[in-house]
C-alpha cells in the first residue's frame, strides 16, 4: 500500500481515505485489473481504525477479489467477519474458498515479523489465500548476484510456506517473488532493470520447481509520471510475461519505488497491461482471418478499407487506446496538443465522474454497518496484541 498519492491536478500528498476510495473506482473500472489493493493507503485514518474504512471501500465500490492486512490476530479475524457478513456466508463457506489475500512479506534477510507469522498461520486456518513474498533487493537485503538474491528468497518463501502449511495442510498459498537491484550510489530500490527482469524469470521457474502459482510484480522506480517511470513499469511487465506469473501486482499506478500511487501514471499503466493482454490472446487463422476472398477484392495497388472483411470488422479489429492519441501532427495541434498526461488526467476525471458502484454493493457495506460501528466503539483493533 502506497503511503502517498499523486496527480496533475492535487500535486503529491499523503494518502487519506477519499483518494482511497478514487482509486478503488478506478482499479473496478477496468477489467484488466482483478484484485483490489490497498493503495493509496488513508493515512488520515488511525491504523487500529484503518482496516474498517478500507474493507468497506473494497466491498462498497468494486467486487473484486479483496485485499486483507496481515496486521495483528485482531484485525485479520474482524476482516474475515466483515467480508463473511457482506457476502453473507456461513463460516464454512468462507472456509471452503478464498475470498481474499494478504500478502506475507519476510522481513530480509531471514527474518519473519510476529503480524506476518500470525498471518501465515490465521489466513491458513481460515482458508484464505497467503501471498508468500520475499522483498530480497540484490546488494541491500540480498547477496549482490542475481543467483544469490534468488537463493535467500527461495529459502524464505519456503519457510514461512512451511509455517502455512503446518497450520493447515493444503491450505491456499502462493509462492512470491518481488526481487530486483538497488542504485548501488544511493542504495534506493531500482525497478524495471535487466536485474529485475532476470529475478522474475528466475522466481518463476523456482515456484514451478515446487509446484506452486506465484506472484510476481511490476513497478517503477522514478519520482514522477514520465518517460523514466513508463520505461520501468513496461519492462518490469515484459519481465512477468517472460516469465509466465500467476499474479502482477503493483502492475499500474506506482511510483517512487511503492512510496507513492499516480492517477495518471495509473492510467497511462492500464495501456500497457491491456497491451499485454491482447497479445496473449490467439490470432485467428481461419479462413475468414487468412481473408482471400479480401486479397481477390483488391486490385493490384489498391487499398482494403472497403473489402467485406475490413467493413465487416473494422471496429473490432484492433485494440482500441484508451489514452494513447493516433492521430497525425496537425489533428493532434488542432485538438490542444494534449500530452499523454494530461490525457491520462482528463481520463480519469471522466472516470470518477461517471462511476458507478457495481450491483450489490451498497447492500453489502448495509450488512456490515452495524458491525464496524460495534468495533469502532469497543476502540479498534492493535497491529499487535
Amino acid at each position: 500500500g502506497c503511503p502517498n498519492v499523486s496527480d496533475a491536478i492535487r500535486g503529491r500528498r499523503p494518502g487519506d481515505l477519499a483518494s482511497y476510495q478514487d482509486a478503488v473506482r478506478l482499479m473496478q473500472s477496468f477489467d484488466v485489473i482483478h484484485k483490489l489493493t490497498p493503495a493509496p493507503e488513508p493515512q488520515d485514518i488511525p491504523v487500529h481504525l484503518r482496516h474498517y474504512a478500507m474493507m468497506q471501500t473494497q466491498m462498497g465500490l468494486g467486487d473484486k477479489a479483496v485485499t486483507v492486512y496481515g496486521r495483528g490476530r485482531q484485525q485479520v479475524q474482524e476482516c474475515f467477519e466483515i467480508i463473511q457478513t457482506a457476502l453473507g456466508l456461513s463460516a464454512a463457506e468462507f472456509s471452503d474458498a478464498p475470498y481474499c489475500s494478504t500478502v506475507i512479506n519476510t522481513n530480509s534477510p531471514r527474518m519473519l515479523d510476529k503480524p506476518m507469522a500470525q498471518a501465515l498461520i490465521d489466513f491458513a486456518r481460515a482458508g484464505q489465500m497467503c501471498i508468500v513474498t520475499p522483498f530480497c533487493l540484490a546488494g541491500a537485503m540480498a547477496p549482490i548476484t542475481i543467483a544469490g538474491a534468488l537463493t535467500l528468497q527461495h529459502a524464505e518463501a519456503l519457510a514461512a510456506i512451511t509455517l502455512n502449511q503446518l497450520a493447515k495442510p493444503g491450505a491456499p498459498v502462493m509462492y512470491g517473488g518481488f526481487g530486483s537491484n538497488v542504485d548501488m550510489k544511493s542504495g534506493a530500490p531500482s525497478f524495471g532493470t535487466p536485474e529485475h527482469i532476470q529475478m522474475s524469470i528466475g522466481s518463476g521457474q523456482l515456484a514451478r520447481h515446487i509446484g506452486l502459482p506465484w506472484r510476481s510484480a511490476a513497478g517503477a522506480a522514478a519520482n514522477t509520471n514520465d518517460m523514466q517511470a513508463t520505461h520501468e513499469t513496461v519492462m518490469s511487465l515484459w519481465g512477468c510475461l517472460q516469465a509466465n506469473a500467476t499474479m502482477v501486482i503493483h502492475a499500474a499506478g506506482w511510483l517512487e519505488g511503492g512510496l507513492t500511487f499516480g492517477f495518471e501514471k495509473f492510467i497511462q499503466d492500464i495501456e500497457a497491461l491491456q497491451a499485454i493482454a491482447h497479445l496473449c490472446k490467439p490470432v485467428a487463422a481461419d479462413a475468414a482471418a487468412i481473408g482471400l476472398d479480401a486479397i481477390e477484392q483488391v486490385a493490384p495497388g489498391g487499398h482494403f478499407f472497403e473489402t467485406d472483411q475490413t467493413l465487416n470488422n473494422y471496429s473490432t479489429a484492433f485494440l482500441e487506446p484508451i489514452n494513447a492519441d493516433l492521430s497525425n501532427f496537425g489533428t493532434w495541434q488542432k485538438n490542444g496538443a494534449l500530452t499523454a498526461e494530461a490525457r491520462a488526467t482528463a481520463k480519469w476525471q471522466a472516470i470518477l465522474h461517471d462511476f458507478t458502484a457495481p450491483p450489490g454493493a451498497q447492500e453489502r457495506v448495509g450488512r456490515v454497518e452495524a458491525m464496524i460501528a460495534r468495533f469502532t466503539q469497543a476502540g479498534g483493533a492493535p497491529i499487535i496484541e
